[in-house]
């Protein structure tokens, strides 16, 4: 397949929205006396769902990483619900290469991070 052939697909499945659902593990039993709020997530939990995202959601499994950018604007809380958008702003067809720009809110709307990726297909 041609990345603008991949990046219509994509387009066409990541018009709507993509919901994930953070929900972790209690940690510890003095977790659950704590207020939601109170615990924020590693920021490196949204690169697993960026991950998941390329490794999972796409029509094609064969792909590369070329590089990725995140940038972090608010906290993410345990046991938050977040919503992620991605929509394909680039293809380069000489390299085989599809670029993503995404970003993760939370369900009032507010922007925890966004960034781009650019995936290669083999």
């Amino acid at each position: 397949m041609i990345p603008s052939i991949i990046a219509l697909q994509c387009q066409k499945i990541f018009t709507g929205v993509l919901s994930l659902c953070l929900k972790t593990e209690t940690l510890s039993t003095a977790m659950n006396a704590l207020p939601c709020k109170s615990v924020v997530m590693h920021g490196n939990i949204l690169n697993g769902f960026l991950s998941h995202f390329i490794g999972e959601c796409l029509p094609i499994k064969n792909v590369i990483i070329h590089f990725q950018d995140i940038k972090y604007h608010n906290p993410v809380y345990l046991n938050e619900a977040l919503d992620f958008y991605a929509v394909v702003s680039n293809t380069f067809e000489a390299v085989n290469a599809v670029e993503f720009k995404y970003v993760f809110e939370n369900h009032q709307k507010i922007k925890l991070a966004k960034g781009i990726i650019q995936i290669g297909i083999i």
